[in-house]
Formats: C-alpha cells, structure tokens, sequence
C-alpha cells in the first residue's frame, strides 16, 4: 500500500538548523524537531514515561534525552535506546526541498509504550492484618565511626521500647544510615515530573529513601519523627527527608490520589537551645499535607534556652531525666491509642475525602 503523503512546510532550512532541538506546534501535534550532521529528525514532543516536554531535552549522539527523567528516543526514528526499541514514540518523514523543511503529517509510526513492571511501592496501599505498627525516624546527624548521645535518639527508643512493650510491632530508621539522594527539583521542572513513587527512587535501585517510603506509606499506622534542634530549626536530615517526602503530597496534585490515610504521626525534639514551638510547627503543617493526623498533645520537647550555653549539663539532664522518658513513652500510647481509634472507625465508617486542589483534602470523622 502506497504511503499516504501530506507534505506541510515548516519554515526555512537555514532558519531551523540554528538549533539542535526545538518544538515545533502544527496542526495541534507537537514535534520535537532535531538537527545534526546535517539532517533534520521530527518525532512526538511527548515522552512515553511521564509525558516530559522533549523538545526540552538535549541530544545524547542520535537520542534525544527527555529533560524529567532521561529517557532516550532516537532523534528520527523515535525507537527508544539499545534495549528499548520497541518502547517508541511516534515519528514523521521530513525532507529538505528548496531550502525549505517538510514533515509528511500523514506517515506516522505508531507510538508504542513497552511495558514495565511497576516498581513495588507503586501497590495500592493497604493495611494488613496484625498488631498495631509504629515506626521510628531518627533525624539525627553524626559521625558513624565515633557515635555520640543523641537526646532525641534516646526518648525515641523510650517511646519504641514502650510500644513495643504495649504489643506493637516497631521498626526504627535511622537517616543517618540510610544512602539516599537529595531531592534534585523534579517539581520544579513540572508537578507530572515529580512522580510517584519518587523519581530518584524509580531510577536509582540504591537509593535507600525508598525504605522511608515503604513504612510510611504501606506499613506503619503510627510515625515518631525524632530530631534535635539545629539554629532553631529541625535537622538538615530532616528536611532532606521532608523535601524527598514531597512526592507524596504531590500525588494529591497530579493524581488526586490519597496515599497517606488513618495515619497518626507525633515527634520528639530536643535542643540546647529554644524554638522548640517553630520547630513542632513546621513538623505539624509538613505532616498534616502529607495526610497525617495527630493525638492530642502531639509532641514531647526539651530545651536549655538561650541562657544556657552548656551542652555537657543538657546531656546530664537528658540521659537522668525519667520525665522525658515517661512522657517519650505515653507519647507513644498516645499515638497508637489514635490510631486505634482510626482503624475501629475505618472498618465501621465509610471514609470521605474532599478532593479537589492541592490544599483541598481533609479525612472526615464520624
């Protein structure tokens, strides 16, 4: 069967070789078109990952790389790079006549989306049967060769040893262990390149965060995030976790989908010196986006002040203290005590989210 042709003009030669890649808009199609040694290639403007803008992108050889998360297409045929042919995008004839570019709009291939397993956090999330589950994270900062006492570090093992003393399950994560990536600002190329489950985390298999996204997604019912003050702020591990938990939120945005839900979170913090309350409350507002709510009195903290430049007494105070130590603990039932409550009504009460923008979701309880 003869091919059908449908030559369109799409300027001058001399005028679209100025670039390497560039979008161009015809007929509603978007088309990145390349030029190198010489030739022009025409395929979809659209990657077949996440629909990232290739136009945006930069030649690699004859691939172009798609700006969100590098994937490769071949700048004239679409095929994806070696391994991934059959994963393509569609692609158009183009020819040079009279100096001027022409793509035939009538011969597409046809896009073909290879089919990949999904990665293992991508699941539904679901609470499994079994006793009530509680996970620690540790946002403490140090050198692993010589270890330090760590106040935040130690009420959170009070309040884990509590819960598990109470019949729950633990697991404790301690940021300073895990080998994860800083968030590298896919949002900020576009809210449908900040994915999830995170970026980083799809394409780097050692990338640790993942373990951060496994408990708090699909396995805990309850969350202790525990951090020192650092200049009256939490911990630099802390907001680096926080930046790369923005994924979660995002799927709100980009989705509408809910992924953290009867979940209770509450946090320990402890300094040599106050704001404390600044502190508890960028956690609370951060915490309460990602769809975590809280028992009543959701903190436990302790400071020196300003006034008392005496780390080695804050220490003392700490390690002896059997208030903070109680009250690390009955944060803990607290916690678990909240979420209880949550599950019980979750199997009795229908749940209703109100969807809609990106501030505009909220668990309604009966």
């Amino acid at each position: 069967m003869a091919e059908q042709e449908d030559w369109v003009d799409l300027g001058a030669a001399e005028t679209l070789s100025q670039m390497a890649l560039r979008r161009i808009a015809i007929r509603n199609i978007g088309i990145a078109l390349s030029f190198k040694d010489g030739t022009f290639g025409a395929v979809s403007n659209v990657c077949n990952h996440a629909g990232g803008p290739l136009c945006e992108g930069a030649l690699d050889g004859d691939f172009i790389m798609c700006p969100w998360h590098q994937w490769r297409f071949h700048r004239a045929t679409g095929k994806g790079e070696p391994g991934f042919e059959d994963d393509c995008v569609p692609s158009w004839p183009v020819k040079v006549e009279n100096g001027h570019v022409l793509i035939n709009l009538a011969a597409p291939t046809k896009r073909n989306r290879k089919p990949h397993p999904p990665h293992p956090l991508e699941r539904e999330p679901r609470r499994e049967p079994g006793p009530l589950r509680l996970a620690g994270i540790s946002t403490t900062a140090m050198d692993e060769a010589y270890p330090r006492f760590s106040g935040s570090d130690h009420l959170l093992n009070h309040a884990l040893e509590a819960a598990r003393e109470e019949g729950a399950e633990i697991r404790l994560l301690k940021l300073n262990e895990l080998r994860f990536r800083a968030c590298e600002g896919y949002y900020s190329k576009s809210a449908q390149a900040c994915t999830w489950p995170c970026s980083i985390t799809q394409m780097d298999d050692g990338d640790e965060m993942e373990r951060v996204y496994e408990a708090l997604v699909h396995w805990a019912d309850a969350v202790i995030v525990a951090s020192p003050i650092r200049w009256g702020a939490a911990s630099s591990l802390y907001f680096k976790m926080a930046e790369r938990l923005n994924c979660v939120q995002n799927a709100i945005t980009t989705h509408n989908r809910v992924l953290i839900r009867n979940k209770v979170a509450g946090f320990i913090i402890v300094g040599g010196q106050d704001n404390i309350q600044s502190v508890a409350g960028q956690m609370l507002g951060f915490f309460a986006e990602l769809g975590f709510l809280f028992p009543q009195f959701p903190y436990v903290a302790h400071s020196r002040g300003w006034s008392h430049e005496d780390m080695e007494r804050n220490v003392e105070i700490v390690r002896a203290s059997e208030e903070l130590k109680q009250g690390a603990a009955q944060l803990a039932e607290r916690c678990l005590g909240f979420a209880q409550r949550l599950i019980d009504s979750h199997e009795t009460t229908p749940e209703r989210i109100t969807r809609g923008g990106r501030k505009a979701h909220s668990l309604d309880m009966e």
